[in-house]
């Protein structure tokens, strides 16, 4: 509990500053403090600028004295880097989605014992792109599979080691598309349809979940949609 401090006109001028930099420069290293070993997910539609904001996150921590780690989903291994380049593939096309989700996940499951977990252990914090939430975006629906049957076998891949905080990165389907400009994979070249409703699942998720997930409007400058996504973290770690 921060103790309240009320201005006295005994007191100078200088006197009164130096104790709300106290006051501030204990809560940041409050919030420092309470983000080692922390699991963050950064997720969202395609061009919503994950990567972005996950190297600038990265940097703000970095500049508290943190030794953030950075990974991607899928990816982070070698093994989960060669499920990624067969997931995105363009030539798959007869890949069924039960295939896909069950791909992604293995990926996780390796992503978690080699890199993860140890990461955790030794009081770093994790930034991963994309998680779970995404196969619960994207994959939700396909062949029939529920958010239920998902949700359990993410649980057996990543030993139920969630997130503690997913933020998505929210921006309509059609300003996505137009910041995509190299050539799309697989899972991009998907009509806007599906990426509509892919939209409509993340927002879903957020809303079922309010304690551990964060919806921020992506459709905005670069450093405008990091200052918020800070602000968020400061808000749930603070």
């Amino acid at each position: 509990m921060v103790a309240r401090y009320a201005p006295s006109p005994d007191r100078p001028l200088e006197h009164r500053q130096d104790i709300c930099t106290i006051v501030v420069t204990t809560m940041v290293q409050s919030t420092v403090s309470s983000l080692r070993s922390r699991f963050i997910v950064l997720d969202g539609p395609e061009g919503s600028g994950k990567s972005t904001q996950v190297r600038l996150l990265a940097g703000t921590l970095q500049e508290q004295g943190l030794a953030p780690l950075i990974v991607r989903d899928p990816g982070a291994t070698r093994i989960g880097e060669q499920i990624r380049a067969i997931l995105l593939d363009p030539a798959h096309t007869e890949m069924s989605m039960r295939c896909e989700m069950l791909l992604y996940m293995a990926a996780r499951a390796q992503m978690m014992g080699q890199t993860i977990v140890p990461a955790l252990g030794a009081g770093q914090t994790v930034i991963c792109d994309r998680f779970v939430s995404s196969t619960l975006a994207y994959q939700l629906g396909g062949d029939g599979l529920t958010a239920e049957e998902i949700r359990a076998i993410g649980a057996i891949a990543i030993k139920s080691g969630w997130p503690d905080l997913t933020i998505i990165l929210d921006i309509p389907i059609a300003q996505s598309f137009a910041r995509v400009q190299r050539a799309k994979d697989r899972i991009e070249q998907r009509p806007a349809e599906y990426h509509e409703q892919v939209r409509r699942n993340y927002l879903a998720q957020a809303a079922g979940d309010p304690l551990r997930y964060r919806v921020i409007n992506a459709d905005r400058p670069v450093e405008q949609v990091h200052t918020e996504i800070w602000s968020a973290i400061r808000n749930v770690f603070g």
